[in-house]
């Protein structure tokens, strides 16, 4: 009995492309705004491919303001606006205002990676096809 190999020869370079970023939903966003309060408003320059209840992480620069939410990770509450999202962040105390700035290092918005907490679609916790706010989609 033989066994073929499941690879045959080399693989030819076009057909093993490197991964890139925007191979990947969702993605990272600049920051134009941020609006304080007991929820924080983010305003992005493109449109968010973000989903209520996705976990992600804001990266601001001391030169934009607002440096107190500088690493702060929070949960989208609502979407009112393809380039907004309303995070559980409270910002209403001690946080400087958001200030537009033309630094290289942009102000932007992350998704943190799979939650890994069961399976979660349009219907709430259900079994009808799966899917974890945060994780990663190929779409290369």
């Amino acid at each position: 009995m033989s066994i073929t190999p499941a690879i045959v020869g080399p693989v030819a370079p076009y057909s093993n492309v490197a991964i890139q970023a925007n191979f990947y939903n969702p993605s990272r966003f600049v920051i134009s705004g941020v609006n304080l309060g007991v929820n924080t408003t983010v305003t992005t320059t493109l449109d968010m491919n973000y989903v209520i209840g996705q976990l992600v992480r804001l990266i601001i620069p001391p030169s934009f303001g607002c440096i107190q939410l500088n690493e702060k990770t929070g949960y989208v509450l609502s979407l009112p606006a393809a380039n907004q999202v309303v995070l559980d962040i409270n910002s209403s105390q001690n946080v400087d205002a958001y200030i537009a700035s033309s630094a290289t290092t942009v102000a932007q918005i992350l998704p943190i990676g799979d939650r890994n907490n069961g399976t979660i679609n349009s219907n709430g916790r259900t079994g009808l096809g799966t899917y974890v706010p945060g994780s990663f989609i190929d779409v290369s």
